[in-house]
C-alpha cells in the first residue's frame, strides 16, 4: 500500500499549495517519487476547444488519453465523482501520495493554519499528525512554522516512508 496523507485547511488562500509544493521539492531531493491528488469542488478543464483530445471528447469518447515520451494524461467523463480510494487506486509507481483538500476523508492530516485567515482548525486532534501555523496551539501535536520544510518532511518521512520500507 502506498502511504497517503492530506494537506488541509479550513479556508482558501491559507497556503496549502505553497506548503505542498515545498514538501514535494524536499521529498524529491531525498529521492522519493511523489504523487498528488488535488480535490476540486468547482470542476475543472484541462482540455481546450479545438485540440485533438477535445475533439475526441466532443465526438463522444468516454475516456481520452494523451501520451508522449514525457507525460500522459487521461481525461475521463464521469457520471459521479470517484471516491478518494478509487482515485488513489489509479496511481502507481510512487512512494507516497499527498492530497490537497479532502478534509472530510479519513486520511491522516497535516493542517495549514493562518490566524488572519481562519478562526480555528478544521481537523479533529485525532486526525492530525502535524500543524503548520503562524500561531502556536496548546496541543501535543507537532507544530511547525512555514519555514520549517525540512523538519516537516523529517516527520513525514518518519511517519509514512521509513515504516513503509521496513
Amino acid at each position: 500500500m502506498i502511504p497517503v496523507f492530506s494537506i488541509v485547511g479550513s479556508k482558501s488562500n491559507v497556503g496549502k499549495t505553497r506548503v505542498l509544493c515545498n514538501i514535494i521539492r524536499e521529498l524529491r531531493s531525498r529521492g522519493y517519487r511523489v504523487g498528488t491528488i488535488k480535490h476540486d469542488v468547482h470542476g475543472f478543464d484541462i482540455d481546450h476547444p479545438g485540440k485533438d483530445t477535445w475533439l475526441h471528447a466532443q465526438a463522444g469518447a468516454n475516456v481520452v488519453t494523451i501520451s508522449s515520451s514525457k507525460k500522459m494524461a487521461i481525461i475521463e467523463q464521469l457520471e459521479e465523482e470517484y471516491s478518494l480510494e478509487d482515485v488513489i487506486n489509479k496511481i502507481n509507481n510512487v512512494d507516497i501520495i499527498i492530497t490537497e483538500g479532502y478534509k472530510a476523508e479519513n486520511k491522516p492530516k497535516l493542517e495549514v493554519f493562518r490566524k488572519e485567515i481562519a478562526e480555528k482548525l478544521c481537523s479533529k486532534d485525532d486526525e492530525l499528525f502535524g500543524i503548520i501555523t503562524d500561531t502556536p496551539f496548546n496541543k501535543t501535536i507537532p507544530q511547525f512554522d512555514f519555514s520549517q520544510t525540512k523538519e516537516i518532511v523529517d516527520l513525514i518521512e518518519e511517519k509514512f516512508l521509513k515504516t513503509n520500507n521496513n
